[in-house]
């Protein structure tokens, strides 16, 4: 039987079937329009091609969510443009393109665990750790004083990802960096 979501339920990583195809929401906003009715703005990617569309759906229009089996793999290497991940059980390796991927290509190092998410033996995506520490690649230097305005700057980790740290974190450093908002969360522990 397969399980019905509405818009109301919608969530950042949600997975549903529309318009002949799987779709993953990347971005949602509930919108009440003047006089009229609310709206659920979109931002949904499809699983297949890695497009990126938006759209508007009414309060209430229900889908079938996808429901996906979880195996455990772990990231190996980057060969090419593809990703490859060993599957915990198997110890086979499957590449994965940056389409399937979408953001979580921006967190993986060598041997990180996740979990493949998997339906109808298709890999829809990954299921990523909640933190993961990355290593500081690039920021401006710090300077003395800066600790007075409480700000932060910007640092380029080792995977690409761009993120705001605090003045004092200097390049070879590692952070340790929320995988769902993308945020710095606190220095690493040496």
């Amino acid at each position: 039987m397969a399980q019905v979501v509405d818009t109301t339920e919608f969530y950042a990583g949600l997975k549903f079937r529309w318009q002949d195809g799987i779709w993953e929401i990347v971005e949602f906003d509930h919108h009440k329009m003047g006089r009229g009715g609310a709206v659920v703005r979109t931002k949904l990617r499809n699983v297949d091609t890695g497009a990126i569309v938006e759209n508007s759906f009414k309060p209430g229009e229900k889908f079938e969510r996808i429901i996906y089996e979880e195996k455990p793999a772990q990231f190996s290497y980057k060969s090419g443009d593809d990703f490859v991940f060993m599957d915990m059980a198997t110890y086979d390796e499957m590449p994965l393109s940056p389409g399937v991927l979408g953001s979580a290509a921006n967190y993986l190092v060598d041997n990180l665990e996740i979990k493949l998410q998997v339906f109808e033996g298709r890999i829809m995506g990954i299921e990523l750790p909640k933190s993961v520490a990355l290593k500081v690649a690039e920021t401006p230097p710090s300077f003395k004083g800066d600790t007075v305005t409480g700000g932060g700057k910007p640092a380029v980790l080792e995977t690409g990802l761009t993120v705001t740290v605090p003045v004092f974190i200097e390049p070879g450093e590692t952070v340790i960096v929320d995988t769902r908002s993308g945020q710095y969360l606190e220095r690493a522990k040496k």
